[in-house]
Parts: C-alpha cells; sequence; structure tokens
C-alpha cells in the first residue's frame, strides 16, 4: 500500500466546495485482499482501536453502516477504508470533518483516488498517514508491508500523539470558539499563523483577533494584567477586594514575607499565566521555599501573597458587561474505600468527555510530580487507599489544563460580585479580561462575606464556559464578535473570480480599473502579480490561492478581482469558499494532456468551479457551448450571459424572461455594448469608444469588455464608473503588457502579444487582417514547448494564410523538446498548408528572430510578434532603429509619449505574466514562464 502523490486543496475544488486531501493511492498486492477476505477479526480489530468508526453510516446512511459494508462478503477495498480511518483519527482529535470519496482509477488497477476533508492542513495530512500505518499494522503477517510499519511501533501511543500533533496546530478552544461566533454571522476568517493569529473579515473592514486578545485590546491594559503587583495595587486603590502581597526574589525573602503576611500564603510568578508555577495554602517556611523554588522557573520575581479561603471562580467580562461565572475545582479524585489513588485516577479518565490537551471538554488527570507533592502533603501515595468521600487533590490550581473541572455559575452569582468583576476589568483597561475571585459563595456578596480578587487576565480561556464540567454553557465568544463587528458593520469586501483559457488577464484589469473609477481601492491578483489600489506589490504569476488570500488580508482594499487559473485550481483549489461574481470567458485548447486534463469538457469541469461558488451572479459566455453548459452548475440568484451574436435564440428567451445579459448590438454609428436586466435595455457605449479595441476591431477585446462590463454591473457598480473604466482603460505595454501592445513609432507598425494558443493566437492573426496595412504581413511564431505536437499544430494552422513571411522561433525553456524542434514542427505544418517556402524563415533563439522580423519589416508594413520574455522582447522593438534611421539625438523636447512610456516601462524592468524567474544579462532582462496559465 503506497501513498504515490497527494494533493492538498485549501478551497474549493473538482472534488469539494470545502478544504480536501487527495491520495493517489497504489494498494499494490493487496488489491487481491478487500474487508471480506481479510475476515472479520480484522474489521473488529480495527473498530476496537477507532470506536468511533462504528458511527459512520457510509453508502448505508445510517451509524454502523461502514461496519456492515466491511463485513459483507466481498467487503470492501482499503483504500476505502483508509478514507474513513483518516476522517476518524481527526474526529478523535477535536475536529468536526465528514466527507470522503473514493474511486478506482480504471486505467490503473489497484490505483485509488482517496479525497477526505481536513480541518487543519499538516493533521489531515498526518491523519492520511497514520491511516495507511494502522490497517497495514493489522494485517497478518505474511502480507503486512514491513517498511510502513517499524517493529516497535505501538497503535495507543502513536493515537496519543497524533492528537497531540494534531492539537499544536489546530485553533485553541477559545479561538475555536470565536471563529465559531464569527461563521454564525457569516463573517468570513483568515488564519495568519500557526498559532490564534487570525483575521475576522476582509480587507478594510477587518479585524484581528489572537486566542482571546483582539486588535483592540490594549496593551498598556496587558501589560497591566501581567504585571500581578502593579494589578493588586490600582485594585486595592479602588476599594476593590484584593489579597496583601509582596513581591521578592529570594527563598530568604520569600519566607520573611510569608511570616509578615501571616500563614496560610499563596506563591506565584510575577508575570506568568495559566495557572503554571502557583502554590496555595503554603503552611510552613520549608513549604514556601519549595513553592517559591517552582514559581521562579516561570519568572525571576515572585509574588507571596495571603491565602483567601473559597472556591476558585472565573468571572468573564467582554466589552464593559460580565458574560459568563464559573466555578473552578482542581483535578482531583474522591475515595470509595476500595480502589487505590492510581485506580481511581484510571477511573475518571474513563470518562469519555476526558481527553488529550483540549482535545474534549476535560483533561485526563496525570500522577506527576505536581500530583506527588500534592498526595505529600495529604500524607498520602499512588496506592493508598482514600476512605469513602475522602477528597484528594491532585493539583493546586483549577485549571482545566491539568485537568480541574468547571462548574457555571452565572445565574446565581450576586450582583456585588458581578460589579465588582466589571469594575476590576476596566480599572485595567481590558476589553476582554477575566478576574479570578475566591469566595466561599459565589452567591452572596463579597462585602459581607469576604473574599477577594487573585488576578486580571489578559486572553482569558473561554474552554470552562463554552463546555463546563457541569451547568449551563455559555455563548461568551458572540459577545465578542459583537463588540468588533457591531450590527450593521461590514465584514466582507465584493469578491470577483474569472477565469478562461484567454483573455481572463485583460479582463481582470479591466475590472479593476473599474473599481478604481467607481471610487473603490482593488486589489487584484493575475498573471504578472499581484495589485493594490493599481501597484503592483508582488510579482509573478499570483493566479493562485495563496495570492487571492494575499489580497483578501490587504488592510486597504473594499474590492477584490481574483484571476483564477486552470493550474492553481489543480493543484490546490480556490483560495475564497465563495465569490459574489464569477465569470468563465472561453474555454479552448490550451495545456491538454497535462494532469490529467486530455479534453475540453475536462477543462471546463474544472473551470467551472468559479461559477459554482458564485452567490450573486454567474457570468457566462453564451458564444461558447463548453460555457453556456455551466449555467447548469451554478446556483447563483442571477446568470448574466454575454453574447456578441444580437440573434442567439437562448439569450433572446432569457432577456424576455427578466433575464440578466450583455449583448453586442449594431448600430448607425457601430457597434454598441448594450445590458438588458429585468426587462430595461441600456446601451452602455460604442466600442470604438473603448482603446483597448483599436476602435473596435479587437474583437476580442470587444468581448473582453463586455465580460468585464457585466461584472461590473453585477457588482452594482454604477454605469457611469462602468463606461469612464472602459473608456480609460488601454492597451500598452504598461497597463496591459503582452496584451495586444502596439507601437507604431517605427516606419513600419508592431503588434506584440503573449498569445501561446491556437484560439490566441487566431484571434490576434484575425485582428492582423482588420487592421489597415499597405505593406506586407509578417508573424514571428512560436508554441511552449511542453504543449503537445496537435497543439502546436493547430498554433501554426491559426496563422497560415494570412500573412506574407513567417519566422519560426522557439522559447528560451525548452521543456523537453530538441532546440529547433518546435520551429521545424511548425515550419513543416505551414509548408503542409501551402505556404511557400521562401515565406518561412526557421530562426530558434527569440531575440534573433525578433530582430529578423524587425529588420526585414518596411514602410507600411505590419509586424505581428508572439513573444515569451516579454520584457527583453519589447526593449527590442522599442530600442529598434530601422536602417537609414539614425539614432535620436539629443534634444531639449521629450520624444514622442508612446515611445518615451514605453522605455520607461522597460527600463522600470516590469515583471509580467506568469514568470517563475529572473536572469539578468548584458542584454536587458530575460523571463521564464510556467506554462501553467
Amino acid at each position: 500500500m503506497r501513498i504515490l502523490d497527494r494533493s492538498v486543496y485549501v478551497g474549493p475544488s473538482a472534488y469539494a466546495h470545502f478544504p480536501v486531501i487527495r491520495l493517489i493511492l497504489d494498494l499494490e498486492a493487496l488489491e487481491s485482499w478487500p474487508t471480506g477476505k481479510l475476515g472479520a477479526a480484522y474489521v473488529d480489530a480495527l473498530v476496537e482501536a477507532l470506536p468511533g468508526l462504528a458511527e459512520h453510516g457510509c453508502s448505508y446512511r445510517e451509524p454502523g453502516g461502514f461496519i456492515r459494508r466491511m463485513k459483507e462478503d466481498e467487503g470492501t477495498w482499503l483504500g476505502h477504508v483508509l478514507e474513513h480511518v483518516a476522517i476518524e483519527l481527526q474526529n478523535i482529535a477535536g475536529e468536526d470533518v465528514t466527507f470522503g470519496k473514493t474511486r478506482s482509477i480504471d486505467d490503473r488497477p489497484g490505483v485509488y483516488s482517496v479525497v477526505y476533508e481536513y480541518a487543519q492542513r499538516e493533521e489531515g495530512i498526518a491523519a492520511g498517514e497514520l491511516a495507511q500505518r494502522l490497517l497495514c499494522s493489522l494485517l497478518p503477517a505474511e502480507i503486512r508491508p514491513a517498511d510502513i510499519v517499524p517493529e516497535d511501533w505501538n497503535w495507543p501511543e502513536a493515537r496519543d500523539a497524533f492528537i497531540r500533533y494534531a492539537q499544536r496546530r489546530a485553533l485553541g478552544p477559545s479561538t475555536a470558539s470565536l471563529v465559531k461566533a464569527a461563521e454564525e454571522r457569516n463573517i468570513p476568517w483568515l488564519r495568519l499563523n500557526d498559532q490564534s493569529l487570525v483575521q475576522l473579515g476582509h480587507g478594510k473592514f477587518q479585524q484581528r483577533i489572537q486566542a482571546t486578545i483582539t486588535g483592540r485590546t490594549s496593551q498598556i491594559a496587558v501589560e497591566l494584567a501581567g504585571d500581578k503587583e502593579e494589578t493588586n495595587k490600582i485594585l486595592g486603590s479602588l476599594g476593590l477586594p484584593v489579597p496583601r502581597q509582596e513581591l521578592v526574589q529570594s527563598s530568604e525573602q520569600a519566607q520573611r514575607a510569608a511570616r509578615r503576611l501571616g500563614y496560610p500564603v499563596v506563591t506565584k510568578p510575577y508575570n506568568g499565566n495559566h495557572g503554571r508555577g502557583i502554590s496555595i495554602r503554603l503552611n510552613t517556611d520549608l513549604e514556601v521555599a519549595a513553592g517559591f523554588a517552582k514559581a521562579r522557573e516561570h519568572s525571576r520575581s515572585v509574588i507571596v501573597e495571603t491565602f483567601l479561603e473559597g472556591d476558585d471562580h472565573r468571572l468573564l467580562v467582554v466589552n464593559g458587561e460580565l458574560v459568563a461565572a464559573t466555578r473552578r475545582t482542581p483535578g482531583h479524585v474522591i475515595g470509595d474505600g476500595k480502589h487505590t489513588i492510581a485506580e481511581l485516577v484510571e477511573i475518571v479518565n474513563q470518562d469519555p468527555r476526558r481527553g488529550v490537551g483540549h482535545e474534549k471538554v476535560l483533561t485526563r488527570l496525570e500522577l506527576d510530580s505536581q500530583a506527588e507533592m500534592m498526595m505529600a502533603r495529604a500524607e498520602v501515595t499512588a496506592d493508598s487507599v482514600p476512605a469513602e468521600g475522602q477528597v484528594i487533590h491532585l493539583r493546586s490550581t483549577a485549571n482545566l489544563s491539568t485537568g480541574g473541572t468547571a462548574t457555571d455559575v452565572t445565574d446565581v452569582i450576586h450582583p456585588d460580585n458581578r460589579d465588582m468583576a466589571v469594575r476590576a476589568i476596566r480599572a485595567i483597561g481590558l476589553d476582554v479580561g477575566g478576574v479570578d475571585f475566591l469566595t466561599t459563595n459565589i452567591t452572596e456578596s463579597y462585602k459581607s462575606i469576604g473574599g477577594g480578587i487573585c488576578e486580571c487576565n489578559a486572553a482569558p480561556g473561554f474552554r470552562m464556559h463554552v463546555a463546563p464540567s457541569e451547568g449551563k454553557s455559555r455563548d461568551v465568544a458572540g459577545p465578542v464578535i459583537d463588540m468588533l463587528f457591531p450590527t450593521g458593520t461590514p465584514s466582507r469586501v465584493p469578491i470577483a473570480a474569472l477565469t478562461g483559457t484567454n483573455g481572463k488577464t485583460t479582463t481582470a484589469r479591466m475590472l479593476a480599473h473599474i473599481a478604481k473609477m467607481a471610487g473603490y481601492t482593488p486589489g487584484l491578483t493575475t498573471t504578472d502579480g499581484v495589485y493594490i489600489d493599481g501597484q503592483r506589490t508582488v510579482e509573478g504569476d499570483m493566479t493562485g490561492p495563496v495570492s487571492a488570500r494575499m489580497v483578501l488580508a490587504d488592510p486597504q482594499i473594499d474590492f477584490a478581482v481574483l484571476e483564477t487559473a486552470r493550474g492553481g485550481l489543480l493543484r490546490a483549489g480556490m483560495g475564497v469558499p465563495r465569490v459574489d461574481v464569477g465569470a468563465v470567458l472561453n474555454v479552448q485548447s490550451d495545456h491538454l494532456g497535462m494532469k490529467g486534463i486530455d479534453t475540453l469538457e475536462q477543462l471546463a469541469e474544472i473551470k467551472r468551479i468559479v461559477v459554482e461558488v458564485a452567490e450573486e451572479c454567474a457570468v457566462l459566455n453564451a458564444d461558447d457551448p463548453n460555457v453556456l453548459k455551466m449555467s447548469g452548475y451554478t446556483d447563483a440568484k442571477v446568470i448574466c450571459y454575454v453574447t456578441m451574436n444580437p440573434q442567439h435564440g437562448l439569450v433572446r428567451e432569457h432577456i424576455r424572461a427578466g433575464g440578466r445579459a450583455c449583448a453586442l448590438e449594431a448600430g448607425i454609428n457601430g457597434q454598441m455594448i448594450t445590458l438588458y436586466d429585468k426587462g430595461s435595455h441600456i446601451p452602455l457605449l460604442w466600442t470604438h469608444l473603448i482603446p483597448a479595441t483599436l476602435e473596435g476591431r479587437a474583437m476580442h477585446n470587444v468581448q473582453n469588455a463586455m465580460v468585464a462590463a457585466a461584472m461590473a454591473f453585477s457588482m452594482g457598480i454604477r454605469l457611469d464608473a462602468i463606461r469612464q473604466g472602459l473608456r480609460t482603460f488601454d492597451s500598452t505595454f504598461f497597463q496591459a503588457p503582452g496584451r495586444m501592445n502596439v507601437f507604431s513609432e517605427h516606419p513600419f507598425k508592431v503588434l506584440f502579444d503573449y498569445g501561446h494558443n491556437a484560439h490566441a493566437v487566431g484571434v490576434m492573426a484575425d485582428l492582423a487582417q482588420r487592421l489597415d496595412v499597405s505593406g506586407r504581413r509578417i508573424v514571428v511564431l512560436a508554441g511552449p514547448g511542453d504543449r503537445r505536437d496537435q497543439d502546436l499544430r493547430e498554433i501554426a494552422d491559426a496563422v497560415a494564410g494570412r500573412f506574407d513571411h513567417y519566422i519560426c522561433r522557439r522559447d528560451d525553456s525548452l521543456r523537453g523538446r530538441e532546440p529547433d524542434e518546435v520551429p521545424k514542427l511548425q515550419a513543416a505544418r505551414l509548408r503542409e498548408l501551402g505556404v511557400s517556402e521562401s515565406a518561412i524563415s526557421i530562426i530558434p533563439d527569440e531575440q534573433e528572430a525578433i530582430d529578423a522580423g524587425l529588420g526585414m519589416s518596411e514602410s507600411g508594413d505590419l509586424l505581428l510578434i508572439f513573444a515569451d520574455a516579454l520584457v527583453r522582447s519589447w526593449k527590442q522593438v522599442i530600442k529598434f532603429r530601422p536602417k537609414g534611421v539614425p539614432e535620436a539625438p539629443v534634444v531639449e523636447t521629450p520624444p514622442a509619449p508612446q515611445a518615451a512610456h514605453a522605455v520607461a516601462v522597460a527600463e522600470q524592468a516590469f515583471v509580467p505574466s506568469e514568470w517563475d524567474g529572473v536572469v539578468r544579462d548584458e542584454r536587458g532582462i530575460h523571463l521564464s514562464r510556467e506554462q501553467d496559465d
């Protein structure tokens, strides 16, 4: 049984709309050993190891269904069993995950796709590995893989180690309760580190928490709460009940202080927390010395204070109100006159509510050094048999994390005690704070029966209130979230996501530009970087989940545009669980034969994820059959069709039914982009007024503009802002590098594009035919080396017969090809299609090929360059000097605006489009890209 491959999906993917892990599992010889053949003994041993499997319903959809399935005549295969075990392992670690799906891979006998839900990435991965080991450990010796299960492997130890490992990476109980309260209020959240730092809300609306400290918590208040001596003084000065105390630095000072204060006393670290290092009810100098040593492990200075009689209570105050009160009892056992203390501990730990660490409501008791000290004080040992009803304390403090119990007393606390707690937290200045209060009876006023405040806590734990051992559970996280996000306060930013084979980068840039014109501060992810308010903050191909989270975490943005690529969807899914508007521009032949995607239909299934998670509107290109079919897979409230065919029958019926659409209509003054919604007919803009369309000739950019307009309209942006955005967005190298850039400062015109598949190349070839050209049309052609031969030939098909001369080259990155293999293959295809030998040049090197194209171009010609290293190639274009044209002299007047602008951009080494590295040479900057759109 081998795990051949693993993919971790952080968001919506082809397998689920929530985080899942996918394993490619090879059962090898175990393909011949389904559970029916392994027998009931194997199943029983597995259930004994993980009793919770008995609750799994599987296909029977009722508890016990999975066990029944395993014990059927044939049973089920171990890939399916591993799925359930990985889920159950996470369950025993405290995670609520249930989803799984296992399927055999048709063309690979014994190989399975195993998908299961996870809550925390590392925990989910470890669960799959431990599941594999457990299943193998239970196999008969003759078929057990020796290299997977070590000889000294112990299941109980491995299980507990996994639980502790999971808990170290999972959100703590307090943070988890706050996240749950946020989810209940539809507030999004992002985990910002491996601990408890969490962002609630998006962009400029975000608030942060770390455990129960919020972004609004005063640093001074936290410092005061950690300074127990100063806290004691402040509270005492306000007349609040506090014990007398002294700060000491040596054991001798501690003993003298104890005698002055009067026994019994308490010793505790000066700045400790979670009850660490505290010793109570110390009655002798020897005990004080021991208590000092214990406290000194956690702090250089130690506090000695008078011991207050009574039960330990935690009073939780949020935003100036007491929201919960809990009585805490230290970990203990109660004698029955029959069992030893060690046996009583085992009996107590059998309580299903007790687990490892924070796994469950209660924590297991342990007979460690602190327990031995408490037993020694009571003059008993672990082998002693306490009398019936005798209480043996194993801890001096009542923290739940050391085995204590909690009883809710919120409904019975005396009003004076309630007010006292509120005053104390206000005096310290905390927005969320806990008061540790000792009293013999919480239902009576401290003014009449005494009692005192031990300390005030910043970042108080919520576990005891959310899941008390006894009494009513309290929603203490809700008031914190309501404090951070009062009713009516926004927490989300509008999110638009779009995908497609071609045009998505231009469309995403258009939409972000429109949003900026509307007054938003947009965050944009594209194939060339992350942009915040129009400024690039990160370079590279940023079209996956990491960049999406990066944008949503930025505190400036209030609008997000996420270009979402096929590669990211296949590797890790989407970075957000939902979007407001999702759009698919087209599905064309590109990257087929890679990563298990062999057909357009399979590619469409991946790309439609974007509209599957759209909530408000799904924008679909109705002119692409594969995109049109996606309308049946979205739950968006509105579907908006985009069509360049005013006679489109389905769109016509959709409009007549009151649906939303964006159509291209012919008028006396040209072509008009028109919106339809709820019966309204809204003329938006003439296409020739959009600079990026080259006066309406670039039909692919007309379509991109229509999709951007439809998305903007569906996100509630004003019509005048949409018009202004489209009229001010152009296709210069600066604004859209490698996307139909035009350079007109030479005697001939250069059309510069990044097209790298047959559809994109064909679109640019069509544009080249529509442009007015008095001379020849020349093209510099290539194709990525990792594409199929068929794809490279189709690129040649897209230009054949449309140009007067063809220069065939290759990319710098060969991607497994021979140095001249791609240009020779495409040249051969051009010959097959009737292009004469004299019209074809094979120049493999990109720089040499572009120089050749520039050199042969004459006045009136059009040179179409399909470039790979965009910055370097653009520099070649703008710095080229045609024959007979001297170097430009130094003059006081500035050069032509376009040339000056282009040079400035290139000199700044603008880094666009899907690049995984930068190599500098004497000629400029060469950038290679990761061909995974």
